[in-house]
């Protein structure tokens, strides 16, 4: 081993049990610094990748579903101006009834909520966006506190007041 003279003196000088104690320490040493810098992360890693490939798998079957939806979505025929109008205003009427109302202005349709009920407003929206190719580009929407018994807000749903701007197809 080619050490500097001062430390070659200094070996040189040892007791071979010295000799042999520092050997076994440095070799210590050097393995535990593999296995902390090389050894352990990887195994880590290893460790690791059964829930990783689970949770990559689960990632995967949604993003293949939101493609299905989507090639789906393309695949329905084009739909006209006025054709998606009547569409949103039957949806509107249908799902959220005197809760709201809707203008038209352009391509643009405004609906104003007054104490519509949150499930209602979700599968209208859903409907609005399938059967109406109509996506919201503007939300203000607030929760309110309806009191009394009987009103929109009976058995627990949150009921909703504000405006949503939909884009229509154009014409």
């Amino acid at each position: 081993m080619m050490l500097p003279p001062a430390l070659q003196a200094r070996w040189d000088a040892l007791a071979g049990r010295e000799r042999l104690l520092l050997l076994v320490a440095a070799t210590v040493v050097v393995a535990a610094a593999l296995w902390w810098l090389a050894l352990a992360p990887a195994l880590a890693t290893l460790r690791a990748a059964d829930a990783q490939h689970r949770q990559l798998d689960v990632q995967l079957q949604q993003m293949q579903s939101l493609q299905a939806q989507a090639t789906t979505l393309q695949a329905q025929p084009k739909l006209g101006f006025d054709d998606a109008q009547r569409t949103l205003d039957a949806l509107l009427k249908q799902k959220l009834g005197a809760s709201a109302q809707m203008s038209v202005i352009g391509d643009r349709a405004s609906v104003t909520l007054k104490g519509a009920n949150a499930d209602a407003l979700a599968q209208w929206l859903t409907q609005a966006r399938i059967n109406a190719r109509a996506v919201p580009s503007e939300v203000r929407l607030v929760r309110s506190a309806v009191s009394g018994s009987g009103g929109a807000a009976a058995g627990g749903n949150a009921v909703w007041d504000g405006t949503l701007v939909l884009n229509l197809p154009a014409r």
